[in-house]
Order: structure tokens, then C-alpha cells, then sequence
């Protein structure tokens, strides 16, 4: 983050922004360009990101199922909008912390022990890592106190689109990011590589949330795609993982995919137009009330 900062002030702060007695280094300087640069940042990349989804990979016709809700996408832009600037907050502290040195960020390859090797072991640890305590945060937050205040926004979405991937409570969601945050006080990273990791990251978080079930055969039993996900806003308690479906099995919350078993909302919503639309609706809230019971 400090290089995006010295960019940011050389060209746009310093000569545009800041008086001449605000040197560099202040902290309070630092805090504000880091919120000005985290804030912008994440809202064009929420954008970016789930517009380029919305309009290439998300299936319109899940928008015909019943438990999507009226002006749904508007109101998942608007929780993920009003979210961003507390959600920029709390995460501009950590990266204040980062900029100042207290991580374990380098600049070069040459600074890591393990040369070239250290960049693939990172990416491996940073996943694997972020994975499991994010498995544990989220499967946290569904307890009853922390879902009713904290949680329970994001499953506004039953069948969420792409603008659902952001659409959290901010301290939810701050809370879920905190790992990304962690990993690089416990472990030293390329500061590079650690920002592409937090592209790739929102770029995943949307990806669970576009609605396109399709997995490879061969990682269907391994990867947490959008499938799993899907399941998770249905049902609640099953398939809290990120990137794995390692901890939901460990833990008990593993839950086949509805849409690898061909009953998927988008497969009901086929059958429906089969049938005849009222009687698609009534089936399917039928077999969603069925299965929450379960």
C-alpha cells in the first residue's frame, strides 16, 4: 500500500491537496490519503468488479425466482455503498499499521530468504490461512446475537446476484477481511504480491455470489464456488467456507450443492417454465421451507 500512497501524493495529493506544511511522513496525512485511496478504491472495484459479472456471467433468469426480492439489485448496491466508507475505515487502521512499517511486508526478492520460491509459498499460505479463519469468523457470526446485529444483512440476499457480494454490514465485513489483513503481521509477503491478493480476493468474493454453478468436474469436491454458496444464503448453516470445502467437511457443515443435484433455483426455475410459472413459485417455496427444516 505505501507504494499506491507515494504515487498518490507525488501526483495528485501533494500538488493538489495537502498544504506544504503536511509533510509526507505525518501520520495524520497518512491516515487521510489512505482513505481517501481505500475508499475510491472500493467502490471502483465493487463496480468493476460485480458489473463485469452482472453483465457476462450472472444469469438473469435467477431475478424470476420468488425469493428474489423486489428492486433486489438495487438494494445490494445500496447496503454495499453506504457500507464502504466504515468498511474503509477500520481496514485504512490496518494499513496504516502496514505503511509504518509494523508488517512483515518486503519490497524486493532479494529481501526474502527463499528468492523467486517465496512468491508461489506465499500465495499457497495466504489462501490455505485466510481460508480457515475465515471458516471460523463466519461460522461465528451465525451465531444468534452476532447474526441478528451483525450478519443477518448479507441474507437479506436468498438468491444473491453479484452486487450481494459487498452488501454486508461493514463491521461484518470488516470482520470476515481481517485475515487478509493478519496473515501479513504473522508472515513476510511481497508487498506487490500481497496487493494482488486483495484484488484476487474481491474478485472471488464476487464469484461466489454470481450464480454461475458450474465447477470442473475434477474440483467440485474441493473448491467453495458459487454453488456451495448459493446453498449457504438458502439454508444458513451449511458451506461457511471461502475458497475450500476442507473445513465445512471437518466441521460438519458440508452440504452437497442443490445444483449438483440438479435442483439448483436456476433448475427449479426451468422446471417451473415447464409447468407453468405459479405452480414454479409455489414448488419452490414449498422445497425451500422443506429443506430448512431438515
Amino acid at each position: 500500500m505505501d507504494q499506491i500512497l507515494s504515487l498518490c501524493d507525488h501526483y495528485v495529493l501533494s500538488p493538489l491537496v495537502y498544504p506544504e506544511d503536511w509533510p509526507e511522513t505525518s501520520v495524520k496525512r497518512q491516515f487521510c490519503s489512505l482513505m481517501i485511496i481505500v475508499t475510491l478504491s472500493g467502490y471502483l472495484l465493487y463496480f468493476f468488479a460485480a458489473g463485469l459479472s452482472y453483465v457476462f456471467i450472472f444469469d438473469k433468469r435467477l431475478m424470476k425466482h420468488p425469493l428474489f426480492l423486489k428492486n433486489q439489485i438495487w438494494k445490494e448496491m445500496k447496503v454495499a455503498c453506504s457500507s464502504v466508507p466504515l468498511m474503509s475505515f477500520l481496514s485504512v487502521l490496518c494499513f496504516l499499521l502496514e505503511v509504518r512499517g509494523y508488517s512483515k511486508l518486503y519490497d524486493s526478492i532479494e529481501e526474502s530468504r527463499l528468492g523467486w520460491l517465496s512468491l508461489p509459498i506465499s500465495m499457497v499460505t495466504f489462501i490455505l490461512f485466510t481460508d480457515c479463519l475465515i471458516y471460523f469468523i463466519h461460522r461465528g457470526l451465525h451465531a444468534r446475537w452476532l447474526y441478528k446485529h451483525f450478519h443477518k444483512t448479507h441474507h437479506l440476499w436468498k438468491i444473491p446476484s453479484p452486487w450481494a457480494s459487498h452488501a454486508f454490514n461493514p463491521i461484518d465485513g470488516f470482520v470476515q477481511s481481517f485475515p487478509y489483513h493478519l496473515y501479513v503481521f504473522l508472515f513476510p509477503m511481497h508487498k506487490y504480491l500481497y496487493l494482488a491478493m486483495f484484488l484476487f480476493v474481491n474478485f472471488w468474493t464476487v464469484s461466489i455470489h454470481d450464480g454461475d454453478f458450474r465447477v470442473p468436474k475434477v474440483l467440485k469436491q474441493i473448491i467453495n464456488g458459487s454453488a456451495h454458496h448459493t446453498d449457504h444464503h438458502l439454508f444458513y448453516n451449511y458451506n461457511y467456507g471461502q475458497f475450500f470445502t476442507l473445513w465445512d467437511r471437518i466441521g460438519g457443515s458440508f452440504r452437497n450443492p442443490s445444483a449438483f443435484e440438479k435442483d439448483s433455483p436456476l433448475d427449479q426455475i426451468l422446471k417451473g417454465v415447464e409447468q407453468g410459472v405459479v405452480g414454479c413459485q409455489r414448488a419452490e417455496v414449498g422445497s425451500i421451507t422443506k429443506r430448512k427444516s431438515q
